[in-house]
């Protein structure tokens, strides 16, 4: 066990979300205990009750942590910018590695059985779907429904993270961002960034 260390809420809030973000990267859902959490952190059990109320809540907590730091903040760019940032921001190293994708792996398998992680999905997911929508909608033409396209590229950009995490060679960063430009280009065109164009289909077998 680590040594205790007295820390202010917020850093031991930090402190915790760490372990329990290492543990979820390292081995999945199976390392997300109070034990193995405490034990690495150096504290009591009683400390994750207090400061998240729950074993659920310390999994909202890690999961709103993940979507600040993995997701691209697109409100302060030129409308004309937000795509292209979108596209290299989903797929740029912070958010598009082993680690962080084993962690978003793990999360997703809890959001059925954990109401508070389902919740906070879900305040995550509007938030973010209304920012790709926005995207899309200021650029795109008046007849497309920005809404619908935008579900359908953030479904595209999951099912790729998952390719990248069962496999990196079959689904490297270049090919992601060329997907998924690909799939926007007949609705947007224009507005897409450079065309990068590997050979989608020479993937390697899983």
């Amino acid at each position: 066990m680590a040594r205790f260390t007295r820390l202010s809420a917020a850093d031991r809030r930090t402190q915790l979300m760490d372990v329990a973000l290492a543990g979820l990267a390292k081995g999945g859902i199976q390392e997300f205990t109070v034990d193995r959490i405490c034990a690495a952190a150096g504290v009591s059990r009683g400390l994750i009750l207090h400061h998240f109320g729950s074993m659920g809540g310390l999994l909202a907590a890690v999961y709103a942590r993940l979507y600040r730091e993995t997701t691209p903040d697109l409100t302060a760019l030129p409308p004309e910018a937000r795509i292209e940032a979108l596209i290299t921001g989903s797929f740029a190293p912070r958010a598009f590695n082993r680690d962080r994708l084993n962690a978003w792996v793990a999360l997703w398998g809890q959001i059925a059985n954990t109401p508070a992680l389902r919740d906070e999905h879900r305040r995550q997911y509007k938030t973010y779907l209304a920012q790709v929508s926005a995207a899309i909608a200021a650029v795109a033409d008046a007849e497309t429904d920005a809404c619908a396209l935008a579900k359908s590229l953030i479904c595209l950009i999951d099912g790729l993270c998952l390719q990248h995490c069962l496999d990196p060679a079959a689904m490297p960063a270049d090919a992601a961002k060329t997907a998924c430009r690909a799939f926007l280009a007949p609705h947007l065109g224009p507005h897409l960034g450079p065309n990068l164009s590997p050979n989608l289909c020479q993937s390697t077998p899983i």
